[in-house]
């Protein structure tokens, strides 16, 4: 019984072409490494926590989620939407950078932890579907802009006092007279040249190179002299192992936010794993990365780490990179030993608007905005709904823009729902196909018959419009209509109160002497209406799993 399971799990570090393919990956590892560890310095400023916690998320959390998780290509590690949800809730609890806050961190990662290992055992990874891609792409549209904001400070040479977006941009205005020149000339002139390279020579890891260069005219010149904020020390060594303890009403009071962090690790990290596996023709078990992400996250919070998640940007670095194993992700792992063990002292003279630039650089890179044109183009309300998100995140906080986004892709589905297109069913005398036309007043019946298609499951939201239209076509029909033909493809699925006003309308159009006949019924229908008395009052010689049989009858019926 534990063979195939331990087949399937070696499988993710093997790759077809044997010798080759692990030295591929070897590569692709050392470029994630070169690429990414500046990244990661960068989202442990967005966190509020020291800059070597940041390595510590590509320590063992990487390696826990090669071990546990289903994807090959994923990459778990520090990500800034998750980031930006705990340290946003969390600096009103504590002061960012002090021991309290630190645990605080450690503990939302260990609730998350917890809350991911539920949802496996519930085999919840279905939840991924409650987010919508559009959504999705406003939520992280308005976590960049949030970001952005936040890392103008620092390439200001400023520093923020509050947690508030829009309050943060009222006092990055009046904080301008008060900005650091060279600061800004240096992180501007760093911004823009990321953006440049990136645009066109996005394989090199010219991250790495701006951080290693910025590091040495720091050191060497001495740019603190002249106004440039540092990094600071970094601590060095491999991380403590310890639990995170806290008070019983301060867990209480992350719970919340422990939850919104898990919404969008299981969102975002499900479309990022579905969306690189079609490029490989690869399959991934939702549920499997789950588990992979828990283990993820209970690493982090005994190394001292913040929670970890999906990252859509490094796993998409790693696959141009050549990456097709986790092997890739091991690699880069070994790398972070080695800069915890060897290279973490040239870190503290890091410039701070050299970080907040290459930062700001991901924050822009989140807003998607050649997909949100093609949103607009294809579905101008979809592409409001997303709008709407990134405000909400912007203006309301990154909390509340989660529970918005899923809020939203559930309101667009009951819309689609609660007004489903309804038609009726013409046949057309030369072809003999079916052709649908709009319910309006004064339909002319085919020789006593009309054919009527309702294009959704029936329920409480949607029934009146049912029952409306079975009204319309029965009053306003010329001639008098004698047997209405009910098209049910599309609906399995019938609750207690549509099929209270079925049964009412059909009683109604008996009593006009109108006869109901269901076609293409599924045995899911035909379980419901024999569940409700709907085929006692409908007449179980009325419901035909078929539309031509129930059309047969249907004429002879009007024809008799």
């Amino acid at each position: 019984m534990w063979w195939p399971g331990l087949k399937q799990w070696c499988n993710r570090f093997k790759t077809a072409d044997g010798v080759r393919g692990w030295v591929r990956d070897g590569f692709a590892g050392l470029s994630l490494a070169s690429m990414n560890i500046p990244q990661v310095l960068g989202y442990a400023r967005i966190a509020g926590m020291p800059a070597v916690t940041g390595l510590y998320t590509v320590l063992l959390p990487l390696v826990a989620f090669a071990v546990f998780g289903s994807s090959r290509h994923l990459v778990v590690a520090a990500d800034s939407a998750t980031a930006a949800i705990f340290s946003s809730a969390l600096s009103e609890m504590a002061q960012p950078g002090s021991a309290h806050y630190s645990a605080l961190v450690s503990m939302v990662a260990l609730l998350c932890a917890g809350f991911l290992l539920v949802a496996r055992l519930f085999r919840l990874g279905f939840l991924a579907d409650f987010l919508s891609r559009t959504v999705l792409v406003g939520f992280m549209a308005g976590v960049g802009v949030q970001v952005g904001i936040v890392m103008l400070f620092d390439m200001l040479g400023l520093t923020a006092h509050t947690h508030h977006p829009l309050y943060q941009i009222g006092e990055l205005l009046r904080g301008l007279p008060h900005a650091v020149p060279q600061a800004l000339l240096f992180s501007g002139v760093v911004s823009l040249g990321l953006f440049l390279v990136n645009r066109f020579v996005p394989h090199l890891p010219w991250a790495l190179l701006v951080v290693g260069g910025s590091i040495c005219a720091s050191w060497f010149y001495h740019l603190q002299a002249y106004g440039f904020e540092v990094v600071g020390p970094v601590s060095g060594g491999l991380p403590a192992l310890s639990l995170p303890w806290v008070g019983w009403d301060d867990v209480l009071a992350l719970l919340p936010v422990a939850t919104s962090c898990v919404f969008v690790m299981i969102a975002q990290s499900a479309a990022t794993s579905r969306a690189i596996a079609d490029q490989f023709n690869e399959t991934v078990d939702e549920n499997a990365d789950i588990l992979g992400l828990s283990a993820a996250n209970a690493a982090a919070a005994v190394s001292g780490a913040f929670a970890v998640n999906g990252s859509p940007t490094q796993t998409a670095m790693a696959v141009r990179a050549g990456a097709r194993s986790q092997r890739a992700q091991l690699v880069f792992a070994a790398i972070t030993v080695c800069v915890l063990l060897f290279l973490t002292k040239p870190l503290q003279f890091l410039p701070r608007c050299v970080l907040g630039a290459i930062v700001f650089n991901i924050a822009m890179g989140m807003i998607q905005l050649r997909t949100l044109g093609h949103i607009r183009r294809e579905s101008p309300g979809e592409f409001g709904l997303a709008v709407i998100t990134g405000l909400t995140v912007v203006g309301l906080g990154v909390e509340q823009g989660i529970f918005i986004a899923i809020a939203l892709s559930l309101f667009r589905h009951v819309r689609h729902s609660y007004l489903p297109h309804t038609m009726i069913l013409k046949e057309d005398a030369q072809t003999g196909a079916m052709e649908a036309q709009p319910i309006k007043s004064g339909v002319q019946p085919e020789n006593g018959v009309v054919i009527y298609r309702f294009c959704a499951d029936l329920f409480y939201a949607n029934c009146n419009r049912f029952v409306e239209d079975l009204r319309v076509l029965a009053e306003t029909s010329h001639p008098s209509v004698r047997c209405i033909v009910i098209d049910a493809s599309a609906i399995t699925d019938v609750d207690y109160s549509a099929a209270v006003a079925v049964r009412n309308i059909l009683t109604i159009l008996q009593h006009d002497h109108i006869r109901v006949i269901f076609g293409r019924v599924s045995p899911y229908l035909r379980a419901d209406m024999d569940r409700h008395v709907i085929s006692d009052v409908l007449g179980k010689e009325n419901i035909f799993s078929q539309l031509h049989t129930a059309l047969a009858e249907a004429r002879l019926h009007a024809a008799g």
